[in-house]
């Protein structure tokens, strides 16, 4: 049961990720939380950074989705300004969104990647359908309500990983 939290890869960052093994390792499809991982929770926008990693990203073939619990206003500045498609209200760790997503954009799960910040939602959720799960650390201290209440269930789990030598906080792997 503890191994549906264990997340495949572990970065500092987004921009720390080694997007050419995943190429390399068949990924096509790029999930990516918003909140904490693209951006901090209050941050309305992207910016240059972001614009410029996701153009990257594009250029390399790979599909870009921003998949988030938050609304469909939170996400539709970045749906916009960075050309990218959006599922919102994912209600993540539930698997309806990402087989939808799966289905509409005809990938695989050996295909598709999730990247976030939470074990709860994101690696926790892509875990339990199947897809590669790549956690990195939240941006910012700052989360939204129900977001504090996972990170102080996430610490018990993480002492469960840590004790079972599967995941130690600060120590990244690909």
């Amino acid at each position: 049961m503890m191994d549906l939290f264990r997340p495949d890869m572990y970065y500092k960052s987004i921009y720390d990720i080694n997007y050419m093994k995943l190429k390399k390792d068949g990924i096509k499809c790029l999930l990516f939380d918003l909140d904490n991982t693209i951006v901090p929770p209050h941050e309305s926008k992207p910016n240059r950074k972001i614009h410029d990693l996701f153009d990257n990203l594009k250029e390399q073939d790979f599909k870009v989705i921003i998949m988030s619990n938050s609304p469909k206003k939170r996400l539709s500045p970045f749906k916009d300004e960075l050309i990218i498609d959006c599922s919102a209200i994912s209600m993540k760790p539930l698997k309806k969104k990402f087989n939808k997503i799966l289905k509409q954009y005809k990938f695989d799960l050996s295909q598709t990647a999730i990247i976030g910040d939470q074990l709860i939602t994101d690696v926790f959720g892509g875990n339990r359908i199947g897809i590669t799960t790549i956690l990195v650390n939240p941006i910012s201290k700052k989360d939204f309500k129900i977001t504090s209440i996972n990170r102080k269930l996430e610490k018990i789990i993480e002492a469960k990983l840590d004790k079972r030598s599967l995941f130690k906080r600060g120590e990244y792997y690909d």
